[in-house]
């Protein structure tokens, strides 16, 4: 397994929170990706207002752990609550393992995404347990072979 990190949610305001974060806790951003970085794809359009918004954030905090976010407010997640929405992000080290796992995570549960390849070169996918909480698992081939 590569680790286990928080993934926050924010309605719009994914770039604020986490550059306050950065701020007063130090550490640095690994990457930023914003909706109109995204390819375009079938049945999925984003917004102009939307385009500015934060698709992922990686930011380290300098003990080296990481928390991810995003901005999955309005139509992306119509459930969304503020400080209540969240999932944990783990990494594996295969694809056999994110199958694995994926698969007795989301027995009893719901499947958001299916695990497949993605446009980000991650092989992915989100659920929710049968518990509530919610799930993304993802292997990079890429990222197992530099480390």
């Amino acid at each position: 397994m590569k680790g286990l990190h928080p993934y926050l949610y924010f309605n719009g305001n994914c770039h604020e929170a986490m550059h306050y974060y950065k701020e007063h806790i130090g550490g640095s951003f690994d990457f930023v990706g914003k909706y109109a970085d995204m390819p375009p794809q079938a049945g999925f359009n984003v917004d102009d207002s939307n385009k500015d918004q934060i698709m992922h954030m990686t930011y380290s905090l300098p003990d080296g752990s990481k928390i991810m976010a995003s901005d999955v407010g309005g139509e992306w997640a119509p459930n969304y609550q503020q400080g209540n929405s969240f999932s944990l992000s783990l990494g594996a080290e295969s694809q056999e393992e994110a199958d694995r796992i994926f698969n007795a995570l989301s027995k009893d549960g719901k499947v958001s995404m299916p695990m497949q390849k993605t446009f980000w070169g991650d092989y992915f996918g989100t659920c929710t347990d049968k518990f509530g909480v919610n799930w993304m698992i993802s292997f990079n081939e890429q990222h197992l072979a530099e480390n």
